[in-house]
């Protein structure tokens, strides 16, 4: 186990240079980098100005970016590190990295990692309970369709979540806003951030009311479109593993169906369930976040890291991307550990051979 662990943790190397490498280099290539982007900004700011000149009578003509001095271009360039050679600039962000300094934004005159920090308490908040009610409701459901596979039951529940499953959550978030946010019928929930705006002069219960009463929408628009996978894998899960030989030993010992099914079955039909529990903990807070951040005003990491690219802040989105791969690898590693840790059958030494 442990030169499986070691071979693992270097085979992560690789992969996180080249997920850093491909993106360095689109960053670094693509046109319209942080320099032009700032002087897009100049060249609107002279046309509003040019426009409120126009209508005051003073005669003034918008000349684009000849009115820009070639010395504030230079500036610029220097200042977002593109004077140097592209080679410079790739050792300086690898080195950068390996000390954990993901460097300042272009445009937010702050750390990457403050800002990450700063918007990552949206991002788990609502990732946690999207993860916690998807398990919650798909396995119990799951198992009770498997348990009554081809019942009418079974019918209505997967036209449901078939039904679910096709419709995405961001279209979700739409219907439950019109419906519940103040659009066409009722004004229950708020639309905007996680707590109201008096939340620290609130009690105790008042504030765990306010913030749940907040979270409410974009946490069921997230666990609807996502736990129809969840649900139908426990079902196939369940039912490959009631029709194994050992099942049809145990009801021939005169055990009860109930202790067959928890068990029994219940244990190995889990294996894939728990080692997925990591993976599926990490794509919760990110999967799909950046529209329902978007939709519900909540300022976490996937509206950041949209921002970000449209404003061409670079060291913002090489450094989410960094955590997010170096997080995604680590939570591969703990999936597989914890695969052996459940089936001790599984040998890591097969695994690597």
């Amino acid at each position: 186990m442990l030169y499986y662990l070691i071979t693992r943790l270097l085979a992560m190397i690789p992969t996180l240079l080249g997920v850093l490498t491909l993106t360095f280099l689109v960053t670094q290539f693509v046109p319209g980098g942080p320099v032009d982007h700032v002087l897009s900004d100049l060249d609107n700011q002279s046309a509003r100005s040019g426009a409120e000149g126009a209508t005051s009578g003073s005669g003034w003509t918008y000349s684009g970016r000849q009115g820009i001095d070639e010395q504030q271009i230079e500036h610029l360039t220097r200042q977002y590190g593109f004077d140097q050679p592209v080679l410079e600039r790739y050792v300086a962000m690898l080195s950068n990295f390996l000390r954990f300094d993901l460097g300042q934004s272009y445009f937010r005159n702050e750390s990457v990692w403050e800002l990450i920090k700063s918007k990552l308490g949206v991002s788990v908040s609502l990732g946690i309970w999207t993860f916690l009610l998807t398990y919650l409701i798909s396995v119990p459901l799951g198992v009770a369709k498997a348990v009554r596979a081809g019942s009418r039951f079974d019918f209505i529940t997967s036209l449901l979540i078939l039904c679910g499953y096709a419709v995405p959550g961001f279209v979700l978030g739409v219907l439950l806003i019109v419906l519940f946010g103040g659009g066409s019928f009722w004004d229950v929930f708020p639309l905007r951030g996680l707590t109201s705006d008096n939340w620290n002069e609130l009690s105790g219960l008042g504030k765990v009311t306010d913030y749940l009463w907040h979270i409410t929408l974009p946490v069921a628009a997230s666990v609807l479109s996502t736990f129809a996978l969840k649900t139908l894998l426990t079902k196939n899960t369940f039912l490959e593993e009631i029709s194994r030989q050992y099942v049809l030993t145990a009801r021939a010992k005169g055990l009860s169906e109930r202790r067959v099914l928890w068990k029994h079955v219940f244990r190995n039909a889990l294996l894939p369930l728990v080692t997925g529990f990591p993976g599926a903990f990490i794509a919760a807070f990110f999967t799909g976040s950046l529209l329902i951040e978007t939709l519900f005003s909540l300022d976490g990491l996937g509206l950041l890291s949209y921002e970000s690219i449209n404003s061409r802040d670079y060291p913002v989105v090489l450094g989410s991307l960094y955590l997010l791969t170096l997080i995604g690898l680590l939570t591969k590693l703990v999936g597989d550990i914890a695969y052996v840790l459940v089936d001790p059958r599984i040998k890591f030494d097969a695994q690597v051979a």
